[in-house]
């Protein structure tokens, strides 16, 4: 797919693989909507990608846990632009945690973030992909979308889920409404997502990992993320996983 003018939203934009898969984007000439909490975040990089691809990007301060809030965004995007031909779900939090540390905020977090809330960017999207006839929607899971390790359970549950989730969306949606359905699972990516963990016998595994690996960049995610937007329109990419090297 010729990327150039077509809309493309982009949840989580605000830092990481959201902001990297934005400035990919906008090389491309894509049309972008920064979706975040962040919107200070958001608007210098709407400014970003003005002035290094004259890129106008509509930007929307949202938290994905607000249903109702998610709705009236997207609402807000057919308005503007008319159509969606793309939507990134790549908001997600991972504030790993040993179970018996009790961490239930924590995991409902996990869950209102990494699924309830990806599901809600599907329900603003879907009725607008149906009705001009057709979209992609990615899902950004993750490697631990397909292995478990300990410390990990609950945030494992959530990625499976969308794992999961997307090959459902594909059998359901992609032969009848034209709408592609990916899932891209990243491995270890140099990002804030480590930021939220608050479990020290976690934050003390990560320090003592040995093997030289060296984690992803963002920009290597969004290149996965590009590749599989920009296929011709019968060739859909179902899932892709990108680890680092070493990365067992």
């Amino acid at each position: 797919m010729e990327l150039k003018d077509k809309v493309i939203v982009i949840t989580g934009a605000s830092s990481g693989i959201g902001e990297a898969t934005a400035i990919r984007l906008a090389a491309d000439g894509a049309k972008l909507v920064l979706m975040a909490r962040r919107e200070e975040r958001m608007q210098e990089l709407a400014q970003k990608l003005m002035d290094e691809h004259q890129t106008e990007s509509m930007v929307v301060k949202l938290d994905i846990t607000d249903r109702e809030a998610v709705l009236k965004a997207f609402e807000a995007v057919k308005e503007n632009f008319g159509r969606i031909d793309a939507l990134i779900n790549n908001a997600g939090l991972m504030p790993v945690s040993y179970m018996d540390k009790l961490k239930i905020d924590e995991w409902d977090r996990m869950i209102d973030v990494n699924l309830k809330g990806l599901l809600y960017c599907i329900a603003g999207v879907l009725p607008v992909m149906k009705a001009q006839g057709g979209g992609h929607i990615v899902n950004i899971s993750s490697v631990a979308g397909r292995r478990v390790n300990p410390g990990f359970a609950v945030y494992n549950a959530t990625k499976f889920g969308v794992t999961a989730l997307s090959e459902a969306m594909r059998m359901e949606l992609t032969p009848t409404m034209n709408i592609k359905v990916s899932v891209i699972e990243p491995g270890a990516v140099a990002t804030e997502l480590t930021q939220t963990i608050t479990d020290e016998d976690i934050l003390n595994a990560f320090n003592k990992r040995g093997n030289g690996m060296i984690p992803l960049e963002a920009d290597d995610i969004a290149r996965a993320i590009q590749y599989a937007l920009s296929q011709p329109d019968e060739v859909m990419v179902s899932e892709v996983l990108v680890m680092p090297r070493k990365q067992q």
